[in-house]
């Protein structure tokens, strides 16, 4: 499979990177163990988590998806090597101390990572969400330790905007710091507005490398979801009922009559148009069985005219 650059990590992924939010939430164990083998199979060996998935399911506090993750990496000898592992630290786990992006809760949190996914390193750490009480020199500062022990090999951001970015990058040069060199933002056909203009253009200016999340926004735009009854299909069902709306179905309509012409999935359309935007490295997707994982390797290969890329993004504007 063709690789892409990941800004100036010096890694290199596939244009689709496998979201393992799903892990110990909507995949038990031995589901993950499949698909993460049908994933390897297939070369989609870039694997993004975080500290905090899944603690949002019941009975869970987070490290459940590092925790199967590294299960897996143990049972199979020799795959770590060939894997790009991303994880993210800052998200509230719910427990006093352990939330924000400070050098204290970075130091435990990093080593606490490493423990559940059974790595001596993280090829890529994310903050997880901006940290207002935390001071960027501070972060920055703690990664750069990080990177001179061996624990992590790249620092990316999760979830800032371009004024955010912005500032964090002029932190980093003035102190002599590690910038931040992958940006995770919200980005899809229809949520589009939070990357788009001065963002995109700063990650293109500064050679940031892009991995989108809620690439296929919680699975509306695999064109299932019509109307309200059919959010019941999907316990992500009450977070699409806001797609609902004469604007999303447009999108979902553009898509169906695109794919319908290249014979595959609208998904697969959906993801195809991300891969193709400028400065995007390569989204996100989770999968829940294996022939979503198939519908990746569609997604990657399928080549979309201009005109069809550009029908796609007017019936969003």
């Amino acid at each position: 499979m063709a690789l892409r650059s990941l800004g100036t990590t010096g890694l290199q992924i596939p244009a689709l990177v496998f979201g393992g939010n799903v892990f110990g939430w909507t995949v038990d164990e031995k589901q993950s163990f499949s698909l993460l083998d049908a994933l390897f199979e297939r070369g989609f060996t870039a694997i993004d988590t975080a500290d905090v998935y899944s603690a949002w399911a019941p009975g869970n506090k987070g490290g459940e998806s590092e925790t199967i993750i590294g299960k897996w990496l143990a049972a199979h000898p020799g795959a770590r090597d060939k894997v790009t592992l991303f994880t993210k630290v800052g998200a509230d786990l719910r427990e006093p101390g352990k939330k924000g992006l400070s050098a204290r809760w970075i130091a435990q949190a990093v080593e606490d990572s490493l423990r559940r996914l059974q790595t001596d390193y993280i090829d890529l750490y994310f903050s997880h969400w901006p940290d207002n009480d935390t001071p960027y020199e501070e972060t920055l500062g703690a990664y750069e330790k990080l990177l001179k022990a061996g624990k992590i090999r790249a620092v990316g951001a999760s979830n800032l905007n371009a004024e955010q970015l912005a500032e964090s990058l002029k932190v980093a040069d003035a102190k002599g710091l590690p910038r931040y060199q992958v940006l995770q933002p919200e980005y899809n056909l229809y949520d589009r507005s939070g990357f788009e203009g001065a963002l995109q253009n700063l990650t293109v200016r500064e050679n940031i490398g892009v991995v989108t999340y809620y690439s296929l926004a919680s699975g509306f735009l695999s064109g299932k979801y019509r109307s309200e009854k059919d959010l019941s299909q999907s316990q992500r069902g009450q977070g699409i009922a806001k797609y609902l709306n004469p604007r999303g179905f447009a999108i979902v309509d553009a898509l169906e009559t695109i794919a319908a012409k290249h014979n595959v999935k609208p998904a697969e359309v959906a993801l195809a148009w991300l891969i193709n935007q400028p400065g995007v490295t390569a989204p996100i997707a989770s999968a829940t069985n294996i022939a979503h994982v198939e519908s990746f390797v569609t997604a990657v290969a399928l080549n979309l005219s201009a005109d069809e890329l550009a029908t796609l993004t007017k019936a969003g504007d």
